[in-house]
C-alpha cells in the first residue's frame, strides 16, 4: 500500500489539473506562454502519474485496466477481470 499523503498528492494534482485543462488549451492556441507560465505547476498534465486505484502503487501500473501488475495477478486469479484467465498449455 502507498503512502496516503504521495495518493492525495496525486489526487489533488489531478483536481488542479481539471480545473486549468481548459484555460492551458486556449493559452497555447494563442501562443501566450508568458500566460501560461504564471499557471500552476501542477496544472500540466505531464506531472500527473499513474497510479494502481486500489492500492496506490507507482510502478507496474496496467493502463487498460487501472491496476498494478500484482493487482492485476491476484484478480485474474481469482476470476474477478472478465475475459481473463490464467494461460496453461
Amino acid at each position: 500500500m502507498a503512502k496516503q499523503s504521495m495518493v492525495a498528492r496525486e489526487r489533488k494534482r489531478e483536481r488542479l489539473y481539471a480545473k486549468y485543462a481548459e484555460k492551458r488549451k486556449e493559452l497555447k492556441k494563442a501562443g501566450d506562454y508568458a500566460a501560461l507560465d504564471k499557471l500552476p505547476k501542477n496544472a500540466s498534465p505531464v506531472r500527473l502519474h499513474n497510479r494502481c486505484s486500489i492500492t496506490g502503487r507507482p510502478k507496474g501500473y496496467m493502463r487498460i485496466f487501472g491496476i498494478s501488475r500484482i493487482q492485476f495477478r491476484e484478480m485474474a486469479s481469482k476470476g474477478l477481470i472478465p475475459g481473463v484467465h490464467k494461460a496453461s498449455w
